[in-house]
């Protein structure tokens, strides 16, 4: 590690740990070691109430006995959980863990036929769910005979659960035992499920504790859907540090740090347009009465990244990883070189990272080509999908589908391999466009996408939405557009500009594209064509 003998004593420790293996390699085994380390410390912290980890540890217990007993789930069994943000969420993960079964998070907003998808292609026959959900798990298990005999349980009280056993069942449970079936988002088909195990999640919290040098003492939030990886990380996180974990019903960009100032937080995880909504709230004298002392992100806007340290007075920094491989490079806290430049950071200790052209062959410095990682933690492959696997990940090589460049010794992304407009001979990556055009102060968040065009193949089309009380016609178009041709090259500039409401977005919160065109195509809005000069 370069920086160790700069940064005092205790830091240099945290990172030299990210170099070694989690001492302990299971989630059931990080939980039953701070029940017995520190029984009576807050864990889970939900707006009804609170729990320790002593009691999270009974509770899951008891729950997993009666998991095996009445429900007969066995090692390796597939248990889906279709809940909001609520404690019983987590508490099913970890119960479905001691039982050494699988789980399947489903996203609690899903209707029919996504979550009839989910249990057929998952293979799972009891489901974790509430009353609110029931009746359409009930209107699946009747409209597919295949699914007839899928059970729906709760996660009973723990007053409901004393007369069963307060330890584990005795099955074996190890790092590489599955844990969950991780479905991604599906913005480009059916969702795939990622085949995760115990040491997937015990290293991603492991490495983000050592990355930021978290401990007990710290209190992390988290805001996002619990079905989606983030939540589930971040508990791993506090399991690894002995912390509680802040969980909000969802996220609220009015009401985020009003939160994070409320539960006195110092850590938070925030993605995809979070960041941008955020600052587009109005200042307050309270902006920087928090505890906040680490933010880590995935795409941070690279002209705002400044002004969110300085509001908040807080590092932000970047994580970079996929739900197949977990975390791959990380900005440190005392990276401070990386705000505003769009840099990544480095290679965490535990993964090896290439920029490849599409034969494989390594790009020089500073040239554009796919970011392609190996190493630890790492999916086993796609559920039920050897092709789709094999085609990811090559050679013990996952393909992450990112553009990137080398730069500084860290990384820079560009764009997605299947997220570029073909404009004549030139390759348009429209996260550069998107960024560019989210630098206007009138607009919220944009989308690029790619349009037939008769002399160029595709032009370049940027669906903006506003910012509240901007007017909604072709001289703010132009406007916008005019900020962005003193920033991108004149190929690169949209055509056409859509104003939109909102965005379609996937569970991650991130665009769904394929959405947002088929909406376009069902309910055109009035769409501007600009058009820029003719190469």
């Amino acid at each position: 590690m370069t920086k160790v003998e700069s940064v005092h004593p205790e830091r240099a420790i945290a990172l030299e740990r990210l170099t070694v293996d989690p001492p302990i390699g299971t989630l059931i085994g990080l939980l039953a070691d701070q029940a017995v380390r520190s029984p009576d410390r807050e864990f889970l912290r939900f707006a009804d109430g609170s729990w320790t980890f002593a009691e999270v540890d009974d509770w899951t217990s008891r729950l997993a006995r009666r998991l095996v007993t009445d429900d007969a789930v066995r090692p390796g069994d597939r248990v889906a959980i279709m809940l909001p943000n609520v404690v019983q969420w987590p508490i099913a993960w970890l119960t479905v863990l001691k039982a050494g079964a699988v789980t399947v998070p489903v996203n609690s907003s899903y209707q029919r036929a996504d979550l009839e998808f989910v249990l057929q292609d998952s293979g799972a026959r009891v489901i974790f769910t509430d009353a609110e959900h029931t009746a359409l798990v009930e209107e699946v298990r009747a409209a597919n005979s295949e699914l007839a005999d899928v059970r729906i349980v709760d996660a009973a009280s723990p007053a409901e659960l004393a007369a069963y056993p307060a330890d584990r069942p005795a099955v074996e449970v190890t790092g590489e035992t599955l844990a969950n079936l991780q479905y991604t988002s599906g913005t480009t088909g059916f969702p795939k499920a990622c085949m995760l195990t115990h040491d997937y999640w015990t290293r991603l919290g492991w490495v983000c504790a050592n990355a930021t040098g978290l401990g007990a003492d710290d209190v992390a939030l988290t805001s996002q859907p619990f079905s989606y990886m983030d939540p589930q990380w971040n508990t791993a996180l506090c399991l690894t540090i002995g912390a509680p974990l802040v969980v909000l019903p969802r996220f609220s960009a009015s009401g985020f740090m009003a939160d994070v100032r409320k539960h006195r937080a110092t850590f938070a995880y925030v993605l995809g347009s979070m960041p941008t909504l955020l600052f587009k709230q109005p200042p307050t004298p309270h902006d920087r009465d928090n505890d906040l002392r680490i933010v880590l992100c995935s795409a941070i806007p690279v002209a705002l990244h400044a002004e969110l340290e300085q509001r908040w007075g807080a590092p932000w920094r970047e994580i970079f990883g996929m739900t197949e491989s977990g975390v791959d490079l990380v900005s440190l806290p005392e990276s401070a070189e990386d705000v505003g430049s769009g840099r990544l950071g480095r290679p965490v200790p535990t993964k090896q990272v290439r920029i490849v052209d599409p034969q494989g062959r390594e790009v020089g410095a500073g040239e554009a080509g796919e970011l392609i990682t190996s190493g630890k933690p790492m999916m086993l492959g796609y559920w039920n999908r050897p092709e789709e696997t094999a085609q990811t990940l090559r050679d013990g090589w996952l393909h992450t589908g990112d553009v990137a460049v080398g730069e500084a010794g860290s990384y820079r992304l560009v764009g997605r391999i299947k997220d570029m407009v073909r404009r004549g001979g030139e390759n348009i990556a429209g996260a550069e466009v998107e960024r560019a055009l989210e630098r206007d102060d009138a607009v919220v968040a944009a989308a690029v996408v790619g349009v037939p065009d008769e002399l160029f193949g595709e032009e370049v089309k940027a669906f903006v939405q506003l910012a509240p009380g901007v007017g909604e016609d072709r001289e703010a178009a132009q406007r916008i557009l005019d900020n962005v041709r003193i920033q991108l090259a004149r190929f690169k500039l949209p055509r056409y500009v859509e104003f939109v409401a909102d965005f379609p977005r996937t569970p991650s919160e991130r665009v769904s594209k394929p959405a947002l065109k088929a909406r376009a195509t069902e309910n055109p809005g009035t769409t501007y064509d600009l058009q820029p000069p003719r190469d």
